[in-house]
């Protein structure tokens, strides 16, 4: 039943071509103010899914931290360049799907997947709701085998769940080229809010979300957050080591900590604060007895200081937030970076990758290829 969608738009164009023409305006200049603010350090990732009405897929994305944007169009068929018209008139094979661009420093893929369950039916094979037929069947498009495997078992999680008494019927499949929609679909919900509320609705779509999920609805990345303890604080937590090291400036023997020979997937941690610093994806051996590193997670995480305690001047690295002494970077590591990071482990924790959602790191678990649900 494609009557309700087709009357709204119709209405849509009509009433409002002078809104739409000046959005479209602030697009095509660049300026793009509601668009949230990309940081300097972001790894740009996407992700494509599908649950029906491109226009209600948009929003439950766009809320969430780490996401860019999300963009509505067409994939998984079989006609180049669609149409609106031809997709959801004719059998393209294509579907409507919504492109999510996000920063995956910021939010993982298995965070979009919950978010991604949470905003259509996915028992439905016929369609969604009140629009019928093969353009609205939901989808998971996964790019590799990382993002399948991370889609199998968010998807097997759900079934084992009992949230739904119906099977689960939504497939993985293939990433397809996506073609973005014509401009008046995009950010629907934005240049026409009245006609999207009434539309979303008289659909029952959010009666269905709400009776399924109750308070869980809005789904929200369990993130940490980051303090300095003081110092009484910190002669209890740390051992005299580590407050030597990280308090004091002090430099551990080589070979002395069982990291530095590390080999297991996940990430180091600032021992004080627990702010995130380095991967073992940029860990390597270097043979000097100390964790290594080409490169920080985040280059703003680690502050770079002149330190002359050796005479001759060193480039002292410590942590943002913390303040706390981690080691030095010297310029004779492998490439592509050509730099050391040499760390003493004494400031270090070790979160592995299989912990890192539980421990609230889960922007930084779809870089490893493991299961890091909770």
């Amino acid at each position: 039943m494609r009557y309700l969608r087709h009357v709204v738009l119709l209405t849509v164009t009509l009433v409002g071509a002078g809104y739409a023409y000046s959005h479209f305006a602030i697009r095509g200049n660049g300026a793009m103010a509601d668009a949230p603010a990309i940081p300097a350090n972001a790894r740009i990732e996407t992700a494509v899914f599908a649950g029906g009405c491109f226009w209600c897929m948009e929003p439950p994305f766009e809320k969430l931290t780490g996401v860019i944007s999300a963009e509505s169009g067409y994939t998984g068929g079989h006609v180049d360049n669609p149409t609106y018209q031809q997709v959801s008139h004719t059998e393209t094979g294509h579907v409507e799907a919504i492109r999510v661009t996000y920063d995956a420093n910021q939010v993982g893929y298995n965070d979009l997947l919950e978010v991604f369950w949470r905003s259509f039916d996915p028992t439905d094979d016929g369609g969604q709701f009140h629009d019928r037929g093969t353009s609205y069947l939901s989808a998971i498009f996964v790019a590799n085998d990382h993002e399948r495997q991370l889609a199998e078992e968010s998807k097997a999680s759900l079934m084992a769940s009992g949230r739904f008494k119906k099977p689960i019927v939504t497939p993985i499949r293939d990433a397809a080229v996506f073609y973005p929609a014509e401009e008046y679909h995009q950010d629907y919900y934005k240049k026409n809010p009245l006609h999207y509320k009434t539309y979303r609705y008289g659909s029952g779509r959010d009666a269905f979300i709400e009776n399924a999920w109750g308070k869980d609805r809005h789904y929200m990345p369990k993130l940490r957050t980051f303090v300095k303890p003081s110092e009484q604080e910190l002669r209890k937590k740390l051992t005299p080591l580590q407050f030597s090291v990280t308090q004091e400036d002090g430099t551990e023997r080589a070979f002395s900590s069982e990291l530095w020979d590390n080999k297991s997937l996940g990430i180091y941690v600032d021992v004080v604060s627990g702010e995130p610093l380095f991967s073992s994806l940029d860990k390597y051996k270097s043979g000097t007895g100390w964790p290594s590193f080409t490169q920080p997670i985040h280059k703003d995480n680690v502050v770079e200081r002149t330190d002359y305690k050796l005479l001759l001047p060193r480039t002292e690295v410590r942590s943002k937030l913390a303040d706390s002494h981690l080691g030095h970077v010297f310029d004779d590591g492998p490439q592509p970076t050509g730099r050391r990071y040499c760390i003493n482990a004494a400031s270090l924790r070790f979160v592995p990758a299989k912990d890192l959602r539980k421990e609230g790191y889960s922007q930084y678990a779809s870089r490893f290829k493991v299961d890091s649900r909770s």
